[in-house]
Parts: structure tokens; C-alpha cells; sequence
């Protein structure tokens, strides 16, 4: 069993190399110079002409630097279009921030499998705070209904809809980006939007996406959800506590995922996800400190690792209570989940 806290090479796929054949600066700066100007650049758009105005990326978003090769000063510029665009798609006013990684933190997250009761809370607590779109409803989180004494994911059911909640004879696996040391997502990604941060967590740049979804095809778990359709989020719904890298309001024609909400657990905070669980089945925490208590789960709890054999080495792992030991949780009513209450 893959141990998620186990030391490992720095994985050197996740930094961008000017040895990269196509990255997407490298695409747009040949295409510039071969142009010559912008009304050249604009005759090279023109095929899009018959596409929503709305779709079409502005001249700052075509051009815009990588992330990580943006100055403080390119950050404040982007920040202050993202703040503009949110205001004036939602009528909202957004605080954009950047927390950085975290100093010596790798960020870890447990679920207890045999307390977990399929209520669905952290689904739709993770769609508010992320700024999901509503309709259609995009959920980073499926939670899967188990037969008892299977971990057979091909046979669980994700649509499952009783009155009340648990049903006795089965189990409840929660799955989400697990925010793997060797993401395959991002190895596969051909203008490097998507990469893997110090503190473990893998992000993507919204304005660098091409949404070209080879992504999506090479997550094992399904964790990766693209925008179909122009994202509806009611303006008195919208987070506007918002952050670059995370839940910032989306576009059309991009992937998106969890970011373990970076913009919360980066300041101090736990992921909304955890916040709502009625059951204290989700654990999360820096695996690098011995003395927290995602790093004594790992210790001494019975750990699984989802799709072990695919050689991901999740930083999301599942863990059971000791034989004999299973919590007991009431029936609830399941509509409790969307008011996203403990």
C-alpha cells in the first residue's frame, strides 16, 4: 500500500521547461511574430467570428504570461480584470487573492470510511464555496454507494436518491481530486495550465486552459469536470471571497477541479468539505508535522489508497476504525445535505 507521506523526488514534470516543445507561450509568441501586428492577430481570430462574443478570450487573456512567470505587478493587473469581470457578470464586488504555498506544509486529507453516512453535505457545501456552476451543477465530490465487503468502484452507484440516509446494508466512499504526487493530469496537459504546487496540491490556470481535456482523460478518478456551458451561478450565491488559483468564477470551454480549497487551508482555514461532515469522517492536515493527526491516522489506522496499482501515490487516502469499533450515526433525512449544516 502506497504510504502518502512517505519522502519522494520532486516530481519534474510539474515545472515547466524551456526544453517543453508546445507551450502555450511559445505557440502564441511564434504566431505573433509570424502575424505581424495585431490586425494580423485578429485576422488569425477570424474563424471564431461566428462563436458568442462573450466566448472569445480578450486581448490581454490571449497574451497573457504564465503564472509562474508573472511579476507581482502582471498579478495586480489580472487581479484587478478578474474583479471587473466578476462584477460585471454577477453584480458582485470579489476580493482576489494568491496565498502562496506554505513553508515545509504538504497537505494530506483522510476519510474515514466507517463513518461516513452518503449524506451528500460535503458535495454541495464544496459547490458553494467553489463557485460551481448551478446549472448545470458541476460537483467536484461523487459520492459513491458501496455493497458492503466490495471495494468494486465499477459496481457503486453515484445516483443513489432514499429518503433517509444511511441505508444499513451498504457503504459510502466519497471521491475527489486526489491530488497525486505523480499527476498524470498534468503530465499529459500540452501548454502546462495545470501543475503540481510545493504544498502538494495540483491547480490550473483558468486563463492558460485550452480546454483540450487530455486532462480529464488521464485522471484515474474521474476528478476532472469540464464547463460545457457558460457557468450560472445566482449573484446572491456567489463566493466573492475568491482566490486565482481556486474559486475564482469559471468560463466556458475550461476544465476545473478541487484545490482542496487553497484559498482557505493556505490562510489557516479547513476545507469546506471537512466544515459541514456531521460525522467527523473527514481529517485533513499538514503530513509533514508528526504531530498532527492526519500523520497519526497514517500511523496507526488501517490506510487504502484508491487505484493503488496506477501508481499515482494519492495525497487522499481512506482508513477504517478498528474492527468492532463502527460508528453509529442516526438516520437523516437526506435533503440535510443541501442546507449544508453539521
Amino acid at each position: 500500500m502506497s504510504d502518502p507521506h512517505a519522502q519522494r523526488p520532486e516530481d519534474k514534470s510539474a515545472v515547466p521547461s524551456d526544453q517543453t516543445t508546445w507551450t502555450r507561450r511559445r505557440f502564441l509568441s511564434r504566431s505573433v511574430v509570424a502575424l505581424a501586428g495585431m490586425s494580423a492577430v485578429a485576422g488569425a481570430m477570424s474563424p471564431l467570428r461566428h462563436l458568442d462574443p462573450q466566448d472569445l478570450p480578450s486581448l490581454d487573456e490571449f497574451l497573457q504570461k504564465h503564472y509562474k512567470e508573472m511579476t507581482p505587478q502582471d498579478k495586480e493587473q489580472v487581479f484587478a480584470r478578474i474583479t471587473q469581470s466578476v462584477q460585471t457578470r454577477f453584480g458582485v464586488d470579489a476580493t482576489v487573492s494568491d496565498p502562496p504555498p506554505l513553508e515545509d506544509v504538504e497537505f494530506v486529507y483522510g476519510l474515514n470510511l466507517s463513518r461516513c453516512i452518503g449524506c451528500r453535505r460535503c458535495v454541495h457545501a464544496c459547490v458553494e464555496e467553489n463557485n460551481q456552476s448551478r446549472a448545470p451543477e458541476i460537483q467536484y465530490i461523487r459520492v459513491l454507494e458501496m455493497e458492503k465487503g466490495s471495494i468494486n468502484v465499477e459496481s457503486s452507484e453515484h445516483h443513489y436518491d432514499p429518503p433517509l440516509v444511511p441505508n444499513p446494508d451498504k457503504y459510502y466512499m466519497p471521491v475527489q481530486c486526489h491530488q497525486c504526487a505523480k499527476p498524470p493530469c498534468v503530465k499529459v496537459c500540452p501548454v502546462e495550465a495545470t501543475w503540481q504546487e510545493p504544498d502538494g496540491i495540483t491547480v490550473i490556470d483558468y486563463d492558460w486552459c485550452i480546454g483540450c481535456r487530455y486532462c480529464e482523460a488521464a485522471c484515474p478518478y474521474w476528478a476532472r469536470r469540464f464547463n460545457f456551458a457558460e457557468p450560472q451561478i445566482p449573484s446572491e450565491e456567489l463566493n466573492p471571497e475568491v482566490g486565482y488559483l481556486s474559486n475564482r468564477p469559471r468560463n466556458k470551454g475550461v476544465m476545473e477541479k478541487c484545490t482542496f480549497c487553497l484559498h482557505r487551508v493556505r490562510q489557516g482555514r479547513l476545507p469546506a468539505c471537512l466544515e459541514v461532515c456531521p460525522t467527523g469522517s473527514r481529517k485533513f492536515g499538514n503530513v509533514r508535522d508528526p504531530a498532527s493527526e492526519v500523520a497519526y491516522i497514517l500511523r496507526h489506522k488501517r490506510v487504502y489508497v484508491l487505484k493503488e496499482d496506477v501508481g499515482t501515490v494519492p495525497r487522499f487516502f481512506y482508513y477504517f476504525d478498528e474492527r468492532g469499533s463502527r460508528y453509529r450515526e442516526p438516520m437523516v433525512e437526506k435533503s440535510g445535505a443541501q442546507e449544508g449544516t453539521g
